[in-house]
């Protein structure tokens, strides 16, 4: 999912909870309906905090990373909201006499640390702190295990709170909980109920557990009773402490959030800032109105009064809101986005096409057969993170990578499901095989051997050489194939071989690669003959699935067409598939200047204008995977729909191009070299081949230094 997304429904929503807020601490119904006022109050606005937290999580919270950056913002801007919440409320603790109390640092520090310095203001160090909790439990065990341990700890606090007139009972439980409430009034929150709402929001936003609209109010109309009867049962029974929590307060926050992220509509911004400002100042405002009242002796209308008493919070405290967004949005530091003016040049990824791509590569295949995604080499200069990690929440599986520490990053990235290593690693590193959960190929039987002496449980796939005679068991020396399988520490979970030339429709390519497919299956069928479970088994790559579509295999390792293009420009192939490039590589145009007649341009001055000409300087080079053999001709970009030719030598970071017949190109534009723009279109097996490569080359090159732009 992409976090920078804008989601309508949670904008809208965070205004509603921000009142239920208000409703909370201000019993809107109480001079009418104790019971109107405790279904309000007590159920449905509980919904409110889970909520932002919720948010929070969604927003933050993920298997899949980088790095811990965004759950270092949120504890920045959290502990700045603190800091700033608790200099407003300074003069209400001076009007409360708080500072007169004994033993006041003491209290401030635990204040600060534990409960916040006004009743309301304890959600912040508790959010910072569930989010710490969550963050590490999702990235050290991933969602299931970290999910059940914040239900646990939600289940734990339960006890503390709305069920704690069973807890209260039991002695060994009284005196933990006492001490609990003893040390923290507020804060434990952020160990025993936070945690699991960021844990639920994370979960959401990596599409784990994806629903639709109806599923989600279907879910609300079955939970939302349940929690209801739950209310009224702990009410009736007096088990309450504080009644905050319900165990059904978790499926049904599940389905409502859910629910609003199909909230559609135009995004309202000032929503984010306000609901805050709301949920920080509305004490303040409540404090405002009862002094008012008391000044004026209007007490029974603004006071007494309880719906007329929370419609004036929520009035002047939105009010304020809005104020405060307008003045922030006003004077707040401006921060560019990217791409902007000072880009130089970057490579666009559209994983709109990528999820275009599996599926139409999917419904290919066999029925039985899944897709392995191979990413090595930064998925082909598409980025390794970037692609796993959504590939991973699409739900494939399985993926290829040529190196170890391809692999382990990987995992380090969050991605979960079966590594597969194409090349050699270190029998020296078997440890970190085991610990990555990786699987390793054996690409020859003394290999195997060395790795089986490291007495390590390893899992691997037995590479098969069929004829490409590159890695592999031969396809004849089944005793050795044999012996594999009763290797006490590798555990052989499949097997494969690789077409070499499964991209041509040659007659004597054809004839050598169903050669090739034979050899295979007949030392599959050998080993069945041998009482040998035969493990799980691949033979097609991109050109395999697409000249060879009726192999039954287990996986299928779609490398380049995964990407939307071809090695070749115009190979042709059994399989006509609509396969959509995810990959265009820009620049802009950075410089132009006029240059007379017969003067050269670049190293060497290999190219002379002819003419008065217009160039164009593009910062680009062969630094950035644009090969330098294009130069002098042999390439062109597009700027503004139009072809100009690439003239003189691509350098290490510029080229330049000839805009002269091109009388609209200005300083600023965007330039295309690999991509599509209106009808034209620069394709990456055009690029490759008109440089002597092919697109695997050309991918794979391209990007050491550019910022990928997804989309």
């Amino acid at each position: 999912m992409n976090r920078k997304k804008n989601y309508p429904g949670i904008d809208r929503f965070r205004f509603i909870a921000a009142l239920l807020v208000i409703a909370i601490h201000t019993s809107p119904l109480a001079s009418f309906s104790e019971t109107s006022d405790f279904i309000l109050t007590r159920i449905i606005a509980r919904i409110a905090v889970p909520f932002f937290l919720m948010t929070s999580g969604f927003l933050m919270i993920s298997r899949y990373t980088l790095n811990a950056d965004r759950l270092k913002v949120f504890i920045k801007k959290s502990a700045l909201i603190y800091a700033a919440a608790i200099l407003i409320y300074i003069p209400i603790n001076i009007y409360s006499g708080y500072f007169a109390m004994n033993y006041l640092l003491p209290n401030i520090i635990k204040d600060i640390v534990f409960d916040g310095t006004l009743y309301h203001l304890w959600y912040l160090p508790a959010s910072m702190l569930g989010a710490v909790i969550a963050w590490y439990m999702v990235k050290k065990m991933d969602y299931p295990k970290a999910l059940t341990l914040t239900v646990a700890l939600y289940i734990i606090g339960l006890f503390g709170d709305s069920y704690y007139g069973i807890a209260e009972k039991v002695p060994g439980l009284n005196r933990f909980y006492n001490l609990i409430f003893q040390v923290s009034d507020y804060t434990r929150n952020g160990i025993f109920f936070a945690p699991v709402f960021f844990v639920l929001g994370g979960i959401i936003a990596d599409n784990r557990y994806h629903i639709t609209f109806v599923k989600s109010i279907s879910g609300l109309a079955v939970t939302f009773p349940l929690m209801f009867a739950e209310a009224f049962v702990l009410a009736h029974f007096k088990l309450q402490r504080h009644d905050s929590m319900y165990i059904f307060l978790l499926p049904l926050m599940f389905f409502l959030f859910s629910a609003i992220l199909h909230w559609n509509g135009k995004c309202i911004v000032w929503l984010r800032t306000s609901s805050l400002v709301i949920y920080i100042i509305h004490p303040l405002v409540i404090v405002a109105i009862r002094l008012f009242a008391k000044l004026t002796g209007l007490q029974d209308v603004i006071v007494e009064n309880s719906i007329v008493h929370y419609f004036l919070v929520c009035l002047i405290s939105v009010i304020s809101g809005v104020a405060a967004t307008v003045f922030w949005s006003r004077y707040k530091p401006r921060r560019k986005q990217f791409p902007d003016d000072t880009a130089r040049a970057w490579i666009d990824i559209n994983l709109n096409n990528l999820e275009h791509n599996v599926k139409v590569l999917q419904r290919a295949m066999q029925t039985k057969s899944k897709l392995m995604a191979v990413v090595k080499t930064e998925a082909y200069g598409h980025g390794a993170f970037e692609i796993s990690t959504h590939l991973n929440k699409m739900g494939i599986k399985a993926f290829a990578v040529a190196t170890i520490d391809e692999a382990i990053r990987l995992r380090k990235y969050g991605v979960r499901g079966e590594i597969l290593i194409f090349g050699y690693t270190g029998i020296g590193r078997a440890s970190e095989l085991k610990k990555y959960n990786l699987t390793q190929t054996l690409i020859d039987f003394a290999y195997a051997k060395a790795l089986n002496k490291q007495g390590i449980a390893v899992k691997s796939h037995i590479k098969i050489d069929t004829g490409m005679h590159r890695l592999g068991i031969s396809c004849d020396d089944l005793p050795v194939v044999k012996e594999i399988f009763t290797m006490k520490y590798i555990k052989v979970c499949g097997m494969y071989t690789h077409l070499s030339c499964a991209d041509s429709l040659l007659p004597d390519d054809v004839s050598f690669t169903k050669v090739q497919i034979d050899k295979f299956y007949c030392l599959i069928d050998a080993l069945k003959e041998n009482g040998i479970t035969v493990p799980k088994v691949h033979i097609q790559s991109s050109y395999g699935l697409l000249n060879y579509p009726e192999l039954k295999c287990d996986y299928v390792r779609v490398g380049i067409a995964l990407y939307g293009v071809l090695s070749t420009p115009g190979s042709d192939t059994i399989l006509k598939l609509d396969l959509r490039p995810v990959l265009s590589l820009k620049t802009r145009v950075v410089l132009i200047r006029t240059v007379g007649k017969d003067e050269g341009i670049g190293y060497s001055r290999c190219f002379t204008t002819n003419r008065e000409s217009r160039i164009a300087i593009l910062p680009i080079g062969y630094g950035d995977g644009f090969p330098r053999n294009l130069s002098c001709g042999n390439a062109c970009v597009i700027i503004n729909r139009q072809r100009v030719p690439v003239i003189g030598r691509i350098c290490m970071d510029q080229l330049a191009v000839d805009i002269t017949d091109a009388k609209s190109v200005v300083v600023g534009d965007i330039a295309t070299l690999i991509g599509t723009e209106g009808c034209e279109e620069l394709s990456t097996p055009f690029i490759a081949d008109s440089s002597n490569s092919i697109s695997n080359e050309l991918l794979c090159r391209m990007g050491g230094r550019l910022p990928r732009l997804h989309k």
